[in-house]
């Protein structure tokens, strides 16, 4: 689908792809990793995995794009963990190198380029664009001072120290030479209190070193003009704008580009052989280098701002080096670069109960998600739901995750398609097809335009993708991809009005209408969902039987933006699809719990750990008692994650021991023999209905009572009302003086049988509710509507994948 030119840290080498005129050219970066750890989710979707999906959305729309990244690899950071680890710079660089890249290969993240900045290019493009700022006089010479360890014989570049933060209110002790990682703050080592040398812990002294600056303040008009142009025509996020503001009004001040080091590119310069380029000036620097490795005519890219629109994507505290440092380097050369034009910048994501650090190793890293076994496309998904692209951070939490996989992508996205292609591959000729589907062929559906519900539902689909699009152009990835889920939400609820399963045998044409339709929408969201879960719609694809390079459908030129109006013109009559299979797979408590457990604290206790649990299995080995020349066999022990559990005391009494689903009334009557209660066969996701008796006929009309969303408590002990046994409860609010009574409805494109979820409250419900115990009873004393008419438990809304539920004109109404 789209552009497959390359997947995964680059693919086989392909013919390198030029700016085409007429065309829109799409020049993608992503902050380039540093190459001295493995990266955590946190670093993939601040920049790699958000990057991915822009330049994926770009391909699918026909625009000529190219996404270039690559590990950073020069500077204090490198040199620090080769001394950790005893070996060089550049054996360091190598080993991580090869890490990133296996762990983007297995995120399916579509470089066009994943190079590096240890390469000859980088020397040659970095030393050019500084030789023309010296020709161009935008470089000084100054003395500054410096920390010198003299223990170790060295200055100290800005990372080997560690310190106090000076800013007033912040106090951070671990706060590094270059910036506090608790406040942003850009600092100097010689700013910081109570300095340590990060190699030996000795305090270092203060000498005088010279150096090369960067003279911002002489550019900061054509900074400025830059800025204010650029940000509102490339609807710069608004943490960028925020942090580039804060940058300007502290005043620009001459920035070093030079450091006391040997692991860096060289500066071509007399007075300062021994030294090398500070990162923060050489790595930006590498997005064109990796393009020259890509290409030879690198500068048709960037020295191109006619034609070429560069989008550069990146965690917030990238930001200033993006729009004040690399702007001003480039614009101090006085040639034609193509600046920046939008810059897509991300909160931090932190990791249950605090932040994901690749220093201390806590959270989820790149392998470890491999190691999990938790499909590529569940992780990407819940990323990219969870991207913290507002100015405020997210949080992943396990049980989120859980939520997210088994609500959204398993009973909305998986659902539909299951659905619809299982209907469509069933043979009516056999026993268990019960008389209906279609032999794995696409139906004829003549007429299908003037088909009422068909129709409707068309109108909204095209209303939807519209959204998508803007979303997306506009890259709000979470946006667009919610808009998507939303689409799937709609396939779901047109299902179910249809009752296609009942149109089979009652109106056949209508029915044949609907599932061609349907089956459109699948591919539809094979397309849409693309940038975002690329290995889920190749599953779709192949499920569909159509080739992995399906042509693009999101292309203006070709008319395929209107046609999502008429989804049932995607896939043709007599095309035979291939064998539906399930798509996700439940992730259950137990498994969130073992992950939980799994991955606590830092990597390093967890090896300590794993290191202590060999140890004491080779120790219960050697103790393996021997008799008659024989092994006696022990019985294998259990970790105490496998072990049984012992009996425990009784759960807690909450709202997640309540099996509450999303329902359809399919049928409703009066009971024959009691005038107050209704009878009704609802659809709770299970193949057959529940019967379930209410007391409704007082205050809801039985025509108000057909074909309706409901919520349905599942898990109450069975009853029988006046000889009809009920097996569930329908829940509805009534008022404070009991005259009015209202269902609790959750949202027309809610999935039948969801579950419905409360925010904060996780676990599995009880089997059957013990009426011993008083669960229901107990739980029923918090459940309410509130002011703005939604259903409640406690402070905490009824949650479906589609929002949540409501009550028609009850506020302040008790729920049972």
């Amino acid at each position: 689908m789209g552009d497959l030119s390359s997947s995964g840290g680059g693919g086989d080498r392909k013919v390198p792809k030029l700016p085409i005129p007429g065309k829109r050219n799409i020049l993608i970066t992503s902050a380039l990793p540093y190459v001295n750890n493995v990266p955590h989710l946190g670093n993939i979707i601040g920049c790699v995995l958000s990057a991915d999906v822009y330049a994926r959305y770009c391909r699918l729309r026909g625009y000529n794009t190219i996404y270039m990244c690559g590990t950073d690899e020069y500077g204090t950071a490198t040199e620090t963990k080769a001394l950790e680890e005893n070996c060089t710079p550049q054996q360091i660089c190598d080993k991580y190198h090869a890490i990133h890249k296996e762990v983007y290969d297995w995120f399916n993240i579509s470089f066009d380029e994943f190079g590096r900045t240890s390469t000859p290019q980088q020397t040659e493009v970095c030393q050019a664009i500084f030789m023309k700022l010296l020709e161009n006089n935008w470089l000084s010479e100054n003395t500054m001072q410096q920390l010198y360890c003299d223990t170790c014989k060295r200055f100290l570049a800005d990372r080997l120290v560690e310190g106090v933060c000076p800013t007033q209110g912040c106090n951070y002790d671990s706060a590094r030479g270059d910036q506090c990682e608790k406040c942003g703050k850009l600092l100097n080592p010689t700013e910081l209190q109570d300095p340590k040398c990060k190699v030996c812990r000795n305090t270092p002294r203060i000498r005088d070193t010279n150096h090369l600056f960067l003279e911002l303040p002489l550019l900061k008009d054509k900074l400025e003009e830059y800025i204010n142009h650029m940000s509102v025509a490339g609807s710069w996020s608004q943490n960028a704008i925020q942090s580039t503001n804060a940058w300007l009004k502290e005043g620009l001040r001459p920035r070093c580009i030079t450091r006391d080091l040997k692991w860096g590119v060289p500066v071509p310069h007399d007075n300062f052989k021994d030294k090398v380029f500070y990162v923060w000036f050489d790595a930006p620097i590498g997005y064109v280098s990796i393009t020259s490795c890509y290409t030879s005519e690198w500068e048709k890219w960037w020295k191109n701002p006619e034609n070429v629109e560069l989008y550069q994507f990146m965690g917030k505290d990238n930001v200033p080096f993006h729009t004040v440092m690399f702007p001003s380097t480039l614009l101090g050369t006085g040639e034609n670069w193509t600046l920046m034009k939008t810059i897509s910048v991300t909160e931090y994501l932190n990791y249950e109960a605090g932040k994901f650090s690749k220093s201390k190793g806590i959270g989820v890293f790149g392998n470890d998600a491999k190691d999990t076994n938790i499909p590529v496309e569940v992780w990407r998904y819940y990323l990219l739901t969870n991207r913290p692209e507002v100015v405020s951070d997210t949080l992943f939490t396990w049980a989120d995750l859980q939520a997210k996989l088994n609500s959204e992508l398993l009973n909305n996205l998986g659902n539909f398609i299951n659905r619809v292609l299982s209907f469509i591959a069933k043979d009516p000729a056999l026993e268990d097809s019960k008389g209906v589907g279609y032999r794995s062929v696409i139906p004829e559906a003549p007429g299908a335009e003037s088909h009422p519900l068909t129709k409707t539902f068309g109108e909204t689909v095209g209303d939807y993708v519209q959204q998508y699009l803007e979303a997306m152009e506009k890259v709000k990835l979470k946006l667009g991809l919610k808009i998507a889920m939303a689409i799937s939400g709609e396939g779901n609820a047109y299902l179910q009005e249809s009752k296609f399963w009942k149109l089979y045998k009652e109106d056949y044409h209508s029915c044949s209408v609907v599932m061609k339709t349907a089956a459109g929408l699948v591919y539809l969201l094979a397309c849409l969902l693309e940038p975002f879960m690329p290995s889920f719609s190749l599953e779709v694809l192949k499920q569909l039987n159509l080739p992995p390079e399906t042509q693009v459908l999101l292309s203006d030129e070709k008319g395929d933006i209107e046609r999502a109006r008429r989804p049932w013109e995607f896939l043709p009559a007599g095309h035979k699809i291939g064998t539906p299979e399930p798509l996700f797979k439940e992730l259950t408590d137990e498994e969130v719990e073992l992950f939980r457990q799994k991955f606590a604290g830092s990597q390093a206790d967890r090896i300590l750990k794993a290191e202590a649990e060999a140890k004491e299995l080779a120790e219960k080995l050697q103790k393996t008692e021997v008799s008659d020349g024989r092994v006696k066999k022990q019985r294998p022990t259990k970790s105490a994650a496998e072990a049984k559990p012992k009996a425990s005391a009784e759960a807690e009494i909450s709202i997640c021991r309540l099996d509450i689903r999303v329902g359809l009334i399919t049928k409703a009557q009066k009971h024959p023999d009691a005038d107050s209660l209704y009878v009704e066969e609802i659809d709770v996701g299970e193949g057959q209905p529940r019967t379930v008796v209410s007391g409704l006929v007082k205050y809801i009309p039985l025509e108000d009572m057909q074909n309706r969303k409901v919520c349905v408590l599942c898990n109450l002990k069975p009853a029988t009302m006046r000889g009809i046994k009920s097996q569930a409860m329908v829940l509805a609010a009534s008022s404070s003086d009991q005259s009015k009574v209202e269902l609790v409805e959750p949202p027309q494109s809610a999935c039948v049988g969801e579950r419905v979820t409360f925010p904060g409250f996780e676990g599995s419900p009880d089997d059957v509710l013990n009426p011993k115990k008083k669960v229901w009873e107990t739980v029923q004393l918090d459940l309410h509507t509130d002011k703005e008419l939604v259903a409640c438990y406690k402070d905490v809304p009824f949650s479906t994948s589609a929002g949540v539920c409501k009550v028609s004109s009850i506020c302040g109404g008790t729920i049972r």
